[in-house]
């Protein structure tokens, strides 16, 4: 079949889109039909772990209503025939301005998630980031998937075994460290102990019914897991931790540490030599206790809506914190960036990248790699949209002239003061 260039398409645009892998749309053209996909595949308990927030889910909505306030203002006339989105993280060139977040259900979502993420992370040229707590060992995903993998850590009150942990990270290969530290205390996710949903997975009386009415899921991920070795556990915690008698529910099942403080940041400075990053910063001063600490990144982060539900949204944090930290270290975000549009507004405003979550796991749940690949497709092409409509031809050229912020709109419309110029 003879190739075929869009109108209004560069053929440099067209040459650099034909070494991309073949994607199939797959009947899915936004991240609202990925998640229908997924809440069809999923359990009840499974999808509401992966989909919903937590308390009231007010942070979690508010994370894309606060997006959507955010206008841009196209220039024209601009020869947008070229474009290109790619960016420099931390030293490498990337695809995108995005990167994959941690999330550690993957591997519930499919067999082996987290394999199939990274590789559709890699496909697409975009950083991989494992979670802590993953069904997948991370040594396997280091060799099965390659790319740009980033290993994402909690502290645990032992500090030795995530000490042991990141040493683990680091002797595998992984790239950067993620310490997220916005969850000290567990959040509450009733909808967890409603359905029943527990890690280690287990069936139980509660989950039984919910489980047998997704066979697709059950044969495709229990069965293959049952087949090859058990039902799946946190390959990377310590062997007395993956093997624990009694499950916990989902999002309680994983142990915390409201002792953490910025001793723990210093520690892990000196402990990893790469790449070191804060995810979870949501107040200025914070950011800056980070940069002090020498690290070299944070992710202005709200947990997507599923820690603190009074929390602000994240796109209405960033200013201050990029204010805060100047250029002292870099600057992602994450938490309700469901649209290509979404990400040139976080880049206009002055964020280096930003994380994905939700979107690329909804991909894994409904098709593995491909899917995953096809959710970041569709940030891809938003995103190339985007800056053509708005007439830039590169990330770099973005800048906060492109956004009218609602604030802007509110300073507008207050009366003058005495002794304000006219």
């Amino acid at each position: 079949m003879p190739s075929f260039t869009p109108p209004g398409e560069s053929q440099a645009t067209h040459a650099a889109q034909a070494q991309r892998p073949v994607i199939p749309a797959m009947d899915v053209y936004d991240v609202a039909d990925l998640r229908e996909q997924a809440r069809r595949r999923l359990p009840k308990g499974l999808f509401d772990f992966i989909d919903r927030g937590n308390d009231d889910e007010v942070a979690m909505r508010e994370n894309q209503a606060a997006l959507a306030r955010i206008k841009l203002r196209p220039r024209v006339l601009a020869d947008v025939s070229v474009r290109d989105q790619s960016i420099e993280l931390f030293g490498k060139r990337q695809q995108m301005p995005v990167a994959i977040g941690p999330t550690g259900s993957a591997g519930l979502a499919w067999y082996q998630g987290e394999i199939e993420l990274a590789k559709a992370a890699a496909a697409q040229g975009i950083p991989y980031t494992m979670a802590t707590g993953s069904m997948t060992a991370m040594e396997r995903v280091v060799e099965e998937a390659g790319g740009t993998l980033w290993f994402q850590l909690y502290m645990w009150p032992e500090r030795e075994l995530s000490f042991q942990l990141v040493e683990r990270a680091r002797a595998a290969g992984f790239d950067a460290l993620v310490f997220t530290v916005d969850t000290p205390v567990a959040p509450g996710r009733e909808y967890n102990l409603r359905n029943g949903f527990v890690i280690p997975f287990r069936f139980t009386r509660r989950n039984v019914v919910d489980v047998a009415m997704h066979p697709r899921w059950l044969l495709g991920v229990i069965v293959r897991y049952l087949l090859t070795g058990g039902l799946p556990r946190y390959e990377n915690f310590p062997r007395h931790m993956q093997t624990r008698f009694t499950a916990l529910p989902m999002g309680r099942s994983m142990a915390t540490n409201p002792s953490m403080s910025w001793d723990d940041v210093r520690a892990l400075r000196r402990l990893w030599p790469r790449t070191l990053i804060v995810k979870g910063i949501q107040h200025a001063e914070d950011a800056r206790l980070a940069a002090d600490c020498g690290v070299d990144g944070i992710v202005v982060s709200n947990h997507g809506g599923r820690v603190l539900d009074s929390s602000p949204a994240t796109i209405e944090t960033l200013p201050s914190i990029l204010d805060a930290v100047g250029k002292r270290t870099t600057v992602l975000v994450d938490s309700g960036f469901r649209r290509g549009a979404d990400v040139v507004k976080a880049l206009a405003m002055g964020a280096h990248a930003v994380l994905l979550g939700r979107a690329p796991l909804y991909g894994t749940a409904m098709a593995g790699q491909m899917g995953a690949m096809r959710a970041i497709q569709l940030y891809r092409d938003e995103i190339d949209r985007v800056l053509g409509l708005i007439g830039v031809r590169s990330v770099a050229e973005l800048d906060p002239g492109h956004l009218v912020l609602p604030w802007d709109a509110q300073e507008r419309g207050r009366p003058r003061r005495a002794d304000e110029p006219r």
